[in-house]
């Protein structure tokens, strides 16, 4: 099977060399007739496809000039219909010797391939099946396509294909067109709600200068000019919270996060975040900040706050509120409240068969544990999980209540966590006492962990309470788009680069 394989994969290969070489045969025969097919720097569109199919009865009769990529041709002796694809979709066009002239008709016969960017000029009509159509009257090429699309019904079979040309798989799906234009769509109404609410877009540094002790591994770079090792960030939070100390009371930041770990299906080494920072507010108004957010944005997206993601219905409309010991209660069958010391809750990991790492065997972390291995997974309509483990939330404010326990939440849909927010940890004693605790650890496993002292320089200038949250957008589009992997909403996903 594998040698059959291999063999009609050489033919497949031989023959779009084959293919590749007439176009370039065709090339060389429109240069040296003064018809580079490359010259041309502009093209005058006055309508797209979907102006004139949508809006026929106001086009039908008009002349208008349309451009796009040449997707289908049947010649029919002296008359031909082509489809071309633009921004919008397919139009048909209507091609005939007696208009266009004889010697354009017999070039588009000869000369022009499935994929060329043609010119077209023409009046609208309906023909006898329906279709809206454009009669050309003038016909260009305006760019030569040297290499062949794949096959109409075969498309591009191979995912890893899809991904590593997304420009091809764009040409031939119109799905996946309509799945970033939705992710456009998305960002935009993210933008607009927290604009809408008075926050302030900021653009804070992608380089550092120093690799803080948070447990993601960043990408590491050199600066040659200072002769300095740089870091690509891992968040955008502390330069954040230093606007917040400066007196943007409100503001966020949308961009890229880069973190050096690994792939699947819901992680990407870059990505895209959006973080948001709110003076006087604690981490219960940001939960009702999320409900509103997300309303809106799945509103604009779907029209709607009910969706459907991979055959389960979502319910944007409605939210489940649970502490993190009450849902480890709820989903294993353990009562965290009832633990009183680090011991107890290990051996009730051993009993429960939960793994725990060496130097996170606390009661906390264990806590935790029991959260990814019992809960996450079960979280599939929208719910927000609060009051997480200190261990585990350096940057969140305690409890005053319970010091153990942190003013921090994450919500989840469909077994994802989707975001995490704090009511921001802004004494600066504390601050400095988990991040040198963080940064020991991770230097203790051979990290070049650092304090961040120019934030801890911020807080002790004073930071007022504040609500912080941090959104995964590409989960978000993910769901909104009904995507089963990250990679089917990243344009370019990180790929291992071809031998």
């Amino acid at each position: 099977m594998e040698e059959i394989r291999e063999q009609t994969a050489a033919q497949t290969e031989e023959k779009l060399a084959e293919q590749a070489q007439i176009r370039r045969e065709k090339l060389a025969k429109l240069i040296a007739e003064g018809k580079n097919p490359y010259e041309k720097t502009r093209y005058d569109v006055t309508a797209k496809s979907a102006q004139i199919k949508d809006n026929f009865e106001a086009y039908e009769g008009k002349e208008v000039s349309v451009a796009g990529r040449l997707m289908s041709r049947r010649i029919m002796g002296k008359a031909s219909f082509s489809h071309i694809s633009d921004r919008d979709g397919l139009l048909q066009i209507y091609i005939t010797r007696q208009d266009v002239g004889e010697e354009t008709y017999a070039a588009y016969k000869k000369d022009y391939d499935i994929g060329d960017i043609v010119g077209v000029r023409g009046t609208v009509f309906r023909t006898q099946t329906g279709e809206v159509t454009v009669h050309a009257t003038h016909l260009e090429m305006l760019t030569k396509a040297l290499l062949p699309l794949p096959e109409k019904h075969n498309g591009l079979a191979n995912v890893d294909m899809k991904y590593r040309l997304r420009h091809l798989d764009l040409i031939m799906n119109a799905d996946i067109r309509e799945t970033f234009v939705r992710r456009a769509k998305i960002v935009k109404s993210i933008r607009d709600f927290l604009d809408g609410h008075g926050f302030i877009e900021a653009e804070t540094p992608i380089l550092l200068p120093l690799e803080i002790g948070a447990d993601a591994r960043p990408f590491k770079t050199h600066h040659n000019a200072l002769d300095l090792d740089m870091y690509l960030r891992i968040e955008t939070e502390l330069y954040l919270k230093r606007l917040i100390v400066g007196g943007f009371e409100k503001v966020y930041e949308m961009g890229r996060i880069f973190r050096n770990e690994g792939m699947d299906s819901r992680h990407n080494p870059e990505f895209t975040t959006v973080e948001i920072y709110q003076a006087y507010a604690n981490y219960f108004e940001v939960m009702d900040f999320v409900e509103e957010l997300c309303r809106y944005v799945v509103v604009q997206a779907c029209g709607k706050t009910e969706i459907s993601y991979r055959g389960t219905l979502l319910d944007f409309a409605h939210w489940e509120k649970l502490t993190m010991v009450e849902a480890v209660k709820q989903y294993a069958g353990v009562d965290f409240a009832a633990v009183n010391s680090d011991e107890e809750a290990l051996a009730l990991a051993e009993e429960k068969g939960v793994e725990t790492e060496e130097g996170k065997r606390s009661k906390g972390h264990i806590l935790a544990a029991f959260f990814d291995a019992f809960v996450e997974d079960k979280l599939i309509q929208p719910t927000f999980i609060y009051d997480y483990p200190v261990e585990i939330s350096p940057l969140a404010k305690r409890k005053p209540e319970d010091p153990s326990m942190t003013e921090r939440f994450e919500y989840f849909i469909m077994g994802m966590e989707m975001g995490n927010a704090f009511s921001e940890l802004n004494d600066p004693i504390d601050q400095r006492a988990r991040m040198t605790a963080q940064a020991e650890k991770k230097r203790a496993q051979g990290a070049n962990a650092q304090v961040d002292e120019e934030f801890l320089d911020a807080l002790e200038r004073g930071m007022p309470p504040t609500g912080g949250l941090g959104i995964g957008v590409d989960r978000l589009v993910m769901l909104l788009t009904d995507s089963a992997s990250i990679r089917d909403v990243l344009l370019f996903p990180t790929m291992k680069p071809k031998k």
